[in-house]
């Protein structure tokens, strides 16, 4: 299952673990990526509150937590070539997975058709 944020993340959940990342949109409003600044594995965050940064040659951008949980995995591929986030933002240029706390808080996310909808008028 694949849901969205009016944040611009996308998550793809298996289980109770999601691996989240900044969408197509994101990235293309941003511009070329050159860092990103990941949470500490181990980490519990709740749902919307800042994550991390994406910093592009226009701009620096906060990365939300779309679902409160604890963070199990980074990308340290992404610390190394942060323009993973631009050449694959939906796949190899994932931000970090995050065990759920709360499953229910998915309910509340958008889908592809509502997100789509969403970021046209964005």
């Amino acid at each position: 299952m694949i849901k969205y944020t009016e944040d611009h993340e996308w998550l793809s959940v298996t289980g109770d673990i999601a691996t989240v990342g900044i969408t197509v949109h994101a990235q293309d409003a941003l511009g070329d990526v050159v860092f990103v600044d990941l949470p500490a594995v181990g980490s519990t965050f709740a749902q919307k509150a800042i994550a991390g940064v994406v910093e592009s040659v226009k701009a620096a951008a906060d990365v939300y937590m779309p679902v409160s949980g604890d963070i199990t995995e980074v990308n340290e591929a992404l610390r190394d070539d942060p323009s993973l986030a631009n050449s694959d933002p939906l796949g190899a240029g994932w931000f970090f997975k995050v065990k759920l706390s709360d499953a229910k808080q998915l309910d509340a996310l958008l889908d592809e058709a509502a997100y789509a909808a969403f970021a046209k008028d964005a």
